[in-house]
């Protein structure tokens, strides 16, 4: 009977504990230092208006009045860090090569059409911009604004360049840096502490699971911003006709799982800032503002930008 007795008064005491801290973290928490904040985020530099990671892309979002831009880097023969998203050229290029094995002078430029990976049956036709632009280029031409980076490889020359462009741009409080790989982000943040870094995919699992079991409130976090997509987009980006009842049943569990508002409520009031990417309807930024997130990343910047003007969204919201 006493062992019951303690035994259910422990568990009632971290229950209680937990949910206190769950909803006040500053008691125990300092809250992280926010060097800027992201409600309009460009995904690839706008990929449903402009050729994606192409200068005029960016130069476009940043027009519009984005709070940031998001791209993604890789490495080319000569050591050059340019902004691409796919390793290999076929894609945007129609060449089939790696960007690792050619030098930068000799990439092919973007074709004058590139699908829209994020909305279905979707092409974007460009303009003359189809250069593939070099990461310090989009350093200079955009002083001011945040740019979340994607490491797209494993590579510790690649993330050691970014790291000093970052430095000698004076860019350590305007980026934030990872990949859903644990080790390249874990290298990122070795590399250079001073850059924030988003939770890797297997944080992020990590993360779920220490929300669940109420541990969550009394452990530290290093990462700064928690960027994840909606599971329920599978619905909208393939034909419903053809997802199995397994693939429904797993969209689901995931969007139940991971669209939590106690957890984004939590996660910002510790500083974290949480993006979810990569929406481009109205119904999915409402949800995703209704849920408590601090950013939309879009392949739509002036489809979001009027979205949130119409509905008073602003950055001190």
């Amino acid at each position: 009977m006493c062992a019951a007795v303690y035994i259910l008064s422990t568990v009632t005491g971290y229950v209680l504990t937990s949910a206190l801290l769950l909803k006040c973290p500053a008691l125990l928490h300092r809250r992280k230092r926010e060097r800027f904040l992201s409600r309009h985020i460009s995904h690839r530099g706008g990929a449903g208006e402009n050729l994606e990671n192409t200068m005029a892309a960016f130069k476009h979002a940043v027009d519009l009045g984005t709070d940031m831009l998001e791209l993604d880097c890789h490495l080319t023969k000569d050591e050059q860090v340019v902004v691409s998203h796919d390793t290999n050229l076929k894609r945007i290029c129609g060449v089939s090569a790696n960007i690792s094995d050619m030098a930068y002078a000799e990439l092919p430029p973007y074709l004058c059409k590139l699908g829209v990976t994020f909305e279905r049956e979707r092409f974007c036709e460009g303009g003359e911009d189809k250069r593939i632009p070099l990461l310090r280029d989009v350093f200079d031409a955009f002083p001011n604004t945040p740019i979340n980076i994607d490491i797209k490889v494993n590579n510790d020359t690649l993330i050691k360049k970014v790291s000093e462009l970052v430095v000698k741009y004076d860019r350590e409080d305007l980026t934030v840096w990872g990949n859903s790989r644990n080790q390249i982000v874990k290298k990122c943040y070795k590399e250079n502490p001073h850059i924030p870094v988003l939770f890797s995919f297997p944080r992020v699992l990590q993360l779920l699971g220490l929300f669940y079991t109420g541990l969550l409130p009394f452990v530290p976090l290093k990462e700064q911003f928690l960027e994840i997509p909606m599971p329920s987009l599978i619905t909208k980006l393939k034909d419903p006709n053809r997802l199995t009842r397994s693939q429904r049943f797993i969209a689901w569990l995931a969007d139940t799982l991971l669209m939590r508002k106690a957890l984004f409520q939590h996660l910002t009031a510790r500083g974290i800032q949480v993006y979810i990417w990569v929406l481009n309807d109205e119904e999915d930024f409402q949800r995703a503002f209704d849920l408590g997130a601090t950013g939309v990343m879009t392949d739509f910047p002036t489809r979001l930008k009027e979205f949130m003007d119409r509905n008073g969204i602003s950055k001190s919201q």
